[in-house]
């Protein structure tokens, strides 16, 4: 009988299940809203999608993988924190255990996750050293070198939205640092450059719409559009956006890094804008060597990650071919 897992992204508003087979298709999804983050209600939530995706997989199920936000140990499937829950030291899998006793239960990061889930089966396959970046309302990712996914001592490997840009002249990041990677370069970095750039454009068609209803596709449109305003802020995005991938490729030379999150979707816009700003900025390795691209698996990267993770025992690769926990 074919063989698969369920994949679990796990959110602060939000879960979704999907089946995944062995070769990383999704066969059905199932998700709803989150209203409650007591663990208890988080997990009651969980069980009600998993459940619905185990209905619908034509697979034997191997497992159940999930993505969770924070620090999470991936070998007991503990929270350590997680800010968009409130949570310290919660126990997720062993709840998860309680619910579903008949199966293997495998929790991690959800950028973790996504990152494997792009190395596997998206953009990444077929390389050994490899970086995705996922940019939303903040910045997630991780690293694969040399065919091992890189966790870290404390789990805290991929957190670059947390390295300082711009320090002396950055925005507050949700971290209380000054000029953070996620405060300049994320979806919520792109609307506060559009603040930081009103005053030069007091005719600007984007004051008029409402400071909350203001986002980054908005922005991006109109800068697609010609807007000036808008322009300058895409463009400030980007040089900030370039100054961190650059880094990144000091820090860990991936052949390739893949953008991934909403912000992603501006494709060749973006990237035609971001790449030669790169190379620029890149010293220490051949200047293009490294390709920057869109990530192919778009809100799927996570539950395929964690699929991919219960299917083969664990987040701590051996190997590009084996993924085994210790």
């Amino acid at each position: 009988m074919a063989r698969g897992a369920i994949g679990v992204d796990l959110g602060g508003s939000h879960v979704m299940a999907a089946a995944v087979d062995e070769d990383g298709r999704i066969q059905a999804k199932h998700e709803r809203d989150i209203d409650d983050r007591a663990p208890s209600a988080v997990v009651d939530a969980l069980a009600e999608v998993v459940n619905a995706a185990i209905g619908a997989a034509k697979f034997e199920v191997a497992g159940i993988g999930i993505g969770s936000p924070g620090n999470v140990d991936p070998i007991t499937g503990t929270i350590r924190y997680s800010p968009n829950f409130g949570w310290t030291h919660v126990p997720l899998g062993e709840r998860v255990r309680a619910a579903f006793p008949k199966y293997k239960i495998f929790v991690g990061n959800d950028a973790r996750c996504a990152t494997l889930g792009e190395y596997v089966h998206g953009v990444g396959a077929g390389t050994k050293d490899f970086t995705l970046l996922t940019l939303g309302t903040g910045i997630g990712g991780g690293v694969v070198a040399g065919g091992v996914l890189a966790l870290g001592y404390q789990m805290g490997a991929g957190e670059f939205g947390h390295h300082q840009i711009r320090p002396d002249s950055g925005f507050i990041c949700g971290c209380g640092k000054v000029g953070c990677f996620e405060a300049q370069a994320s979806g919520t970095g792109l609307i506060r450059h559009a603040f930081r750039a009103a005053p030069s454009f007091p005719r600007s068609a984007l004051l008029d719409v409402p400071r909350e209803k203001l986002g980054s596709k908005a922005i991006r449109k109109a800068a697609q559009a010609g807007d000036p305003h808008a322009l300058a802020a895409f463009g400030a995005f980007c040089d900030d956006l370039a100054l961190g991938l650059a880094n990144v490729i000091a820090f860990v030379n991936p052949e390739v890094i893949a953008l991934g999150g909403g912000v992603s979707s501006g494709g060749d816009f973006l990237l035609d804008r971001v790449r030669p700003l790169v190379d620029v900025r890149t010293t220490m390795v051949p200047p293009g060597t490294t390709r920057i691209v869109r990530a192919s698996l778009g809100n799927d990267a996570g539950a395929v990650g964690a699929a991919t993770a219960a299917m083969r025992g664990g987040l701590i690769a051996q190997s590009a071919e084996t993924v085994s926990v210790a």
